[in-house]
């Protein structure tokens, strides 16, 4: 590229990089679908053709991430979303004919998707590369250009993320922004076009009082506390496999991870058996396995032992499913069945974010049903079942920001379905044709005919008037 960017990693460089980048957003209102295909493209063979230097990059802030988690969790859907909305560009970004209403033909309505201008993006550091890339794909795609905030949990990513920047776009069209978190404070109190922020529901309140001052409009992709719910006659053995899959990658750091499980009722223990099995199978060997993920920093594994010694002295029974993790010093926490837990337990009360899997019973399906719906609303929720009436009724009885039925986590997969949360949970969608929505002004123009009426609702009011008036308003 023909201009080279500058470090970004304090706040003086941080408002430089936000005027270059706003400057350049309003100097080029329209975006030309050439140029977004261009920029999708640099930001295909940044990912692409990069990925072992990525892969080391984000082992590396972990302590330890297998590369294939990495090429599967971050870097497919990455690539995968770039192509989809690569193919679906030039159909999304077209004006929309609208219907126009009797009483203005032959005039002609649409809608003209336009680019907001210049976007904020702040990623969390559990998937740093997939949250950066997904949020970038639909501002790209829309035709706006933006600013990223890397977490300060991923300095190496974020290092690698910025240098590579560099080599596929502009200054003025994409920045990286490294630093801490006065820097972060400052990033999201910038008054940007959009502002999309990934993180916990805490840090999403102050986001949004920051952007507020501002009137920036916001997407909040938040976390909670994801149930799965395993139906009376589903196959246990079945269930706790997926439940497990999803509880153990990245060893829990997934905010759509399931966060407890519901079991009906003396299913207790042919699930302990079950995950036993699952996990030996799985990650022989916690402390030197490849396959298992670290937990992201000390700080981190400090607040999930606080959790399990939380529930241990309030009474929980702590089911350890694999032995040798390693301790503090490698941060390999096993997975672990937290049994007979109670409300009064913070690992009950906080989103969890680590291998640690609350297990509940219910003797009524609308038991476990009542025990969410008290409860903030939930990322994601989890059922296991294949009776489509009771299918359709959990449907219909609860509220969450996605769902995968009979497995974990793969809904966020799907690039034709919006991804978000509700409530504390979130607000907004991205992903698809929803993150092109999200990252776009639709601007609606009416047209006026040459032949028209509307002369005739004109001052002064008399006979004629009173009598149109009656006809609209019968």
């Amino acid at each position: 590229m023909s201009v080279s960017i500058p470090l970004v990693n304090d706040q003086a460089g941080l408002e430089a990089a936000f005027t270059r980048v706003h400057q350049a957003s309003r100097a080029d209102l329209l975006a030309p679908l050439a140029e977004r295909r261009r920029r999708l493209d640099a930001l295909e063979a940044l990912v692409h053709d990069n990925i072992d230097a990525l892969c080391a990059a984000v082992s590396s802030d972990f302590g330890h991430r297998s590369p294939h988690e990495t090429r599967l969790l971050e870097i497919f859907p990455s690539l995968e979303g770039i192509r989809h909305t690569r193919r679906h560009l030039a159909a999304w970004s077209k004006p929309r004919r609208r219907p126009v209403s009797l009483w203005f033909q032959p005039g002609r309505a649409e809608v003209r998707p336009q680019p907001l201008g210049c976007v904020g993006i702040v990623t969390p550091w559990n998937y740093p590369i997939y949250l950066a890339v997904g949020p970038l794909t639909a501002a790209f795609a829309a035709g706006n250009r933006a600013l990223v905030k890397m977490s300060e949990f991923t300095p190496s990513t974020a290092t690698v993320l910025a240098e590579l920047t560099r080599r596929y776009f502009t200054a003025d069209e994409l920045v990286i922004v490294e630093g801490d978190m006065a820097v972060a404070e400052a990033f999201v109190r910038l008054p940007f076009d959009h502002l999309l922020f990934t993180g916990s529901t805490a840090v999403g309140r102050h986001v949004m009082r920051a952007a507020a001052d501002n009137l920036t409009p916001v997407t909040l992709e938040l976390g909670g506390k994801s149930p799965a719910i395993v139906a009376p006659g589903y196959p246990i053995e079945k269930a706790a496999a997926r439940i497990l899959a999803g509880k153990c990658l990245n060893a829990g750091q997934t905010c759509i991870a399931p966060d407890y499980v519901f079991l009906p009722s003396g299913q207790e223990q042919a699930f302990i058996d079950a995950a036993r099995r699952i996990v030996a199978s799985s990650y022989p060997d916690i402390a030197r396995n490849p396959d298992y993920t670290a937990v992201v920093n000390a700080r981190h594994y400090q607040r999930l032992q606080g959790y399990l010694d939380d529930a241990r002295g309030k009474g929980a029974r702590l089911l350890v499913l694999a032995e040798g993790s390693g301790g503090e010093a490698s941060r390999r926490l096993p997975p672990t069945l937290i049994l007979d837990p109670n409300d009064s337990m913070r690992v009950m009360q906080d989103e969890i974010f680590g291998p640690l899997l609350p297990v509940l019973t219910y003797d009524r399906l609308d038991d476990a049903l009542a025990y969410i719906n008290e409860r903030d609303r939930p990322l994601a929720l989890y059922l296991f079942d294949d009776d489509r009436q009771r299918i359709r009724h959990v449907l219909d009885h609860t509220i969450a920001g996605g769902v995968t039925i009979n497995d974990t986590i793969l809904h966020i997969a799907q690039e034709n379905l919006p991804f978000g949360g509700i409530g504390p949970s979130g607000m907004g969608h991205y992903h698809g044709h929803e993150g092109f929505l999200t990252f776009s002004k639709l601007k609606p123009v009416f047209h006026q005919s040459r032949i028209n009426a509307i002369g005739l609702f004109n001052p002064p009011y008399g006979k004629l008037f009173e009598r149109l008036i009656k006809v609209l308003l019968r």
